[in-house]
């Protein structure tokens, strides 16, 4: 997994060339969370792993230091001086309400629902466009998927 300092190197490396002549222009690479467990043992550990947890597009599984969980999905997250003062805000799935919880409360952190994300990215839909193509099919068009 890419850690924030091997992320800041290859943007910085990308940063003097010229977005007009390379192929991809720089960006946040996907990594695969799904069923993550990160290990919390500095703050800054727990820091990224909720930076992580905020660009999931599946639910999480927040463990705090009371021994309770709340599932859902991360939706915000406010960054401060401390872990004490610093919040995520979640939708737990069976609930409707929004749940705040500081990030010194946190215990533990799992990547446990499905990443509803994963493969579909624009180079995936041309993949599969060219794919059809090959294959002889006609009016092909970008259509969405069914949710589960």
């Amino acid at each position: 997994m890419a850690t924030e300092t091997q992320e800041s190197a290859k943007l910085a490396q990308l940063a003097h060339e010229n977005p007009d002549e390379i192929e991809v222009a720089a960006g946040r690479e996907r990594e695969q969370l799904e069923g993550w467990i990160p290990a919390l043992a500095s703050d800054a550990e727990i820091r990224e792993a909720l930076e992580k947890a905020f660009d999931y597009r599946g639910d999480i599984t927040i463990t705090k230091k009371d021994g309770s969980q709340v599932v859902g999905y991360l939706f915000d997250r406010r960054r401060g001086e401390s872990l004490s003062d610093s919040f995520v805000r979640l939708i737990p799935s069976n609930e409707k309400i929004r749940v705040s919880i500081a990030y010194s409360e946190i215990a533990a952190i799992a990547f446990s629902g499905r990443d509803t994300a994963a493969g579909k990215t624009f180079e995936a839909w041309v993949k599969k466009y060219w794919e059809k193509k090959a294959a002889g099919e006609r009016n092909i068009q970008i259509e969405p998927e069914k949710l589960d």
